[in-house]
C-alpha cells in the first residue's frame, strides 16, 4: 500500500495550527485537569507497564494526573478507535504501539483511519526483536539458518503470538527476504513452553521476554532485528547483517485525536523529550530492553506513514489474515 502524499503530510503536521496568541494562552492553561492516557493491551504487560511509567513522568511535570485506561481488545483497535473518535482537547491521549500501523492495513473493517484521525506528539521507545531458536536447530548463525531451512524447506516450524501480530509479521519479511519456508504456527498464549520443547523451532520475540532464556543457555539467539547490534545483547548479531536490508523493532509513542491544537501537541512533545532526556529513564527503559527514542510531532508522523507502508507490503505480500 502506497499512502497518499496528503496522509503522509496529515500525518506529519499533526495538528491544526492556531493563532499565535491562542496558542500561547492554550499552552499555559493546559492542562487544567486530569488527563487519561489509554492503552489498547492488558495491564502488567509492556505497554502498560511503559505508559505508567509516562504517566507518572507527565504528571509530575505537568501537575494533573495522567490516568491509565486499559481499553483491550482487537489488538489494540478498540483503544485507537476510541482515541480518534475523543474530543480533540488534549484529555484524550493514546499509548500507541506497532500494532496499530500493522493494524491499518491487516484489517479492512476499522471505523476509523489511522493514518488519518490521530495527531503524532512523539515517539517514546523502540524496542528490537531477537530471533530465536531451540538448541536442537542446527544452526549458530543467521547464515546457517538460511542455508538449513532452504535444504529442508518446510522442515522448520515458525511459531508467533497470533496471525498478524509483531513476531508473525516479523518472521514472514525474513521469510521473504531470505527466500525460506517456514510453517507458522499461531499460538494464543505464550509460545515458549512448545519452542522450549522442540514442538516448534525459531520465533522472532521481543527481547525482554526471551532475553532470560538466552542467558541460562535454553534458546539460541542468532541475530536482533534492530540496525546494528544492541548493548543489551553485544555479541549477538544484527539480522542485517547477514539479510542486507532486514530491520524492524517494536515501539512506542503517543499520540492525540486530529485536530488537536497544536500548542498542545507542542507542549506535550517538549515534556516528552525533556523525559526521554532523563538519565534514570534511559536507565529504566534499558531494565525494560527498550531504547529511547525521542522526536518531534512531524518525525513521529512521518515514522507512522512510513510503518504503514512498509507493513502493508508485507501483509498483502504474505496475504496475511487477522484471527
Amino acid at each position: 500500500m502506497r499512502l497518499p502524499r496528503r496522509t503522509i503530510l496529515r500525518l506529519a503536521a499533526g495538528a491544526v495550527a492556531l493563532p499565535a496568541s491562542s496558542r500561547f494562552a492554550l499552552a499555559q492553561a493546559y492542562p487544567a485537569k486530569p488527563v487519561r492516557f489509554v492503552v489498547g493491551f492488558a495491564a502488567g504487560g509492556s505497554n502498560d507497564i511503559l505508559a505508567r511509567l509516562f504517566g507518572e513522568r507527565l504528571s509530575e511535570r505537568l501537575g494533573q494526573p495522567f490516568i491509565v485506561e486499559n481499553r483491550v481488545g482487537a489488538s489494540g483497535n478498540i483503544a485507537a478507535e476510541a482515541v480518534a473518535k475523543a474530543a480533540p482537547d488534549g484529555y484524550t491521549l493514546l499509548f500507541v504501539n506497532a500494532p496499530n500501523a500493522i493494524n491499518a492495513t491487516l484489517y479492512d473493517n476499522l471505523n476509523f483511519d489511522f493514518g488519518r484521525d490521530i495527531a503524532p506528539i512523539g515517539s517514546i521507545a523502540h524496542t528490537p526483536f531477537v530471533m530465536v531458536v531451540n538448541p536442537s536447530v542446527p544452526a549458530t548463525t543467521v547464515a546457517e539458518f538460511v542455508a538449513y531451512a532452504k535444504a529442508n524447506p518446510g522442515k522448520l516450524n515458525m511459531a508467533s503470538t497470533g496471525s498478524g501480530t509483531p513476531g508473525h509479521i516479523l518472521g514472514e519479511m525474513f521469510k521473504s527476504m531470505a527466500g525460506v519456508n517456514m510453517l507458522h504456527i499461531p499460538y494464543r498464549a505464550s509460545p515458549f513452553p512448545d519452542l522450549l520443547a522442540g514442538q516448534v523451532h525459531v520465533y522472532f520475540s521481543p527481547i525482554p521476554v526471551a532475553i532470560g532464556y538466552i542467558r541460562a543457555g535454553t534458546l539460541r539467539a542468532l541475530g536482533v532485528t534492530s540496525a546494528a547490534r544492541l548493548n543489551m545483547l553485544p555479541d549477538v548479531p544484527a539480522v542485517t547483517e547477514f539479510v542486507p536490508g532486514y530491520e524492524a523493532t517494536g515501539w512506542y509513542g503517543i499520540v492525540a485525536p486530529r485536530n488537536t491544537p497544536a500548542s498542545i501537541i507542542d507542549k506535550l512533545s517538549a515534556e516528552t523529550n525533556s523525559i526521554l532526556a532523563n538519565p534514570a529513564v534511559r536507565a529504566r527503559f534499558a531494565d525494560l530492553g527498550a531504547i529511547a527514542f525521542p522526536s518531534s510531532p512531524a518525525e513521529f508522523g512521518k515514522f507512522i506513514a512510513d510503518e504503514i507502508e512498509k507493513w502493508a507490503t508485507v501483509i498483502r505480500t504474505s496475504n496475511i489474515k487477522p484471527e
